[in-house]
């Protein structure tokens, strides 16, 4: 069957309830869809997120950190604060012109970073009839697949120096169907969660052995299509790949990760827009749609790159001032509006990392961190109230 890609229109996901656009974004020097997440569900006009039930599952373990390890990776003492984690995320994560500006600045500010790879990134466009996504054609992806077998193995490259540099990488899925582009993700059973996986891991497996240096056991957890998901069908297949956490969810206010069936759940938080004064989503394309409802105004790029950043500092100051709960930052690698969203967040991953009793850190190794604590003091920081800016 001939392989065919499609280009999204409007959609709502099923968790921050928003309205979600496809768009361009540069992916190593090629044009590529990349389908954002979910939009600001307040601007929208639709209720707010509810985060899924905490249930009392077991508690996942991943291997301590290595030696040499960093100061602040060690049990807290009596009275003591815990540091202000920020995690910055990126979405797709196959950009060599993002990787290219974020890689020396992480270095810079002595910051961790996770990159959640859309698997068919690393299929070229020949290859990618050898992927069919869960109830869909064969050769069938929302956001294409990764240009020619040279750009696939330019990315296997300096996907490499990422990880090299201690950056984690996740997962994004495959094929990136959100509502709209049936069967959704959101609508998938367990047993098409898990084919997903199954081709997900089967790609990796297949990229290293052509020199990809990631280890399938480090993929420890990722972010679902546009925030989509039926959790109780896709966390058994999460769990059945070894994913011990994931970043889906939404959460009113920043609060502390917890264990949801067995999985860490770290949630993007719905925060306030101060420059706005609306509510928003704090992932990328949420403050986009909560700024023009998502128009591309590049001649606005400064302006929105200055309420964006003044959006994260009001948020980082709220937890780090309250319930120091790690502060989950989604991004996209994207040019949206001349390329605002970037800036912002490479500005102020240049200013908060290097902040006092601030430390930016991949999932792992918060979780990492949180398995040094006694259970009862990470009870009490959970037991705190969301920190609201």
């Amino acid at each position: 069957m001939a392989r065919k890609q499609k280009r999204l229109g409007w959609v709502t996901t099923g968790v921050a309830l928003g309205v979600t656009l496809a768009v361009i974004v540069t992916l190593g020097g090629r044009p590529q869809e990349q389908q954002p997440t979910a939009t600001d569900n307040v601007a929208a006009g639709l209720p707010a997120p509810q985060r899924a039930p905490v249930t009392d599952g077991p508690v996942p373990q991943v291997p301590p950190a290595a030696d040499p390890k960093p100061e602040w990776m060690r049990k807290l003492g009596p009275n003591e604060k815990p540091p202000q984690f920020v995690m910055f995320s990126f979405d797709g994560a196959a950009s060599k012109a993002h990787w290219d500006r974020v890689l020396p600045l992480a270095q810079q500010v002595k910051a961790h970073v996770t990159g959640l790879l859309s698997g068919v990134y690393m299929l070229s466009d020949d290859q990618g009839g050898s992927y069919t996504g869960p109830g869909h054609d064969r050769g069938d992806s929302s956001i294409g697949f990764g240009g020619t077998r040279q750009d696939v193995s330019q990315r296997i490259g300096y996907l490499n120096d990422a990880l090299a540099a201690g950056h984690e990488i996740g997962t994004h899925y495959m094929g990136h169907f959100c509502q709209g582009d049936e069967p959704s993700v959101g609508r998938w059973n367990t047993d098409q969660w898990n084919n997903e996986l199954d081709q997900f891991f089967g790609v990796v497996d297949k990229a290293g052995k052509q020199g990809f240096k990631l280890d399938p056991t480090t993929i420890r957890g990722g972010r679902t299509p546009c925030l989509e998901g039926d959790w109780k069908a896709a966390i058994p297949a999460m769990k059945a790949h070894g994913l011990v956490y994931d970043t889906s969810q939404v959460s009113l206010g920043v609060t502390w990760p917890t264990v949801v069936d067995g999985v860490y759940e770290f949630p993007l938080p719905e925060v306030r827009v101060p420059a706005l004064n609306k509510q928003a989503v704090m992932m990328d394309y949420n403050l986009w749609f909560a700024l023009n409802r998502a128009d591309e105004e590049p001649a606005r790029a400064a302006e929105f790159t200055s309420v964006v950043v003044d959006t994260y500092r009001d948020v980082y100051r709220a937890a780090f001032n309250g319930n120091r709960a790690p502060l989950t930052i989604g991004n996209h690698f994207n040019e949206w509006a001349g390329g605002a969203f970037s800036a912002a967040v490479e500005q102020f991953m240049g200013e908060v990392c290097v902040q006092k009793e601030t430390v930016c850190a991949t999932y792992t190794e918060v979780i990492q961190w949180m398995q040094l604590q006694d259970p009862q003091v990470l009870a009490q920081l959970r037991s705190f109230p969301a920190a609201r800016n």
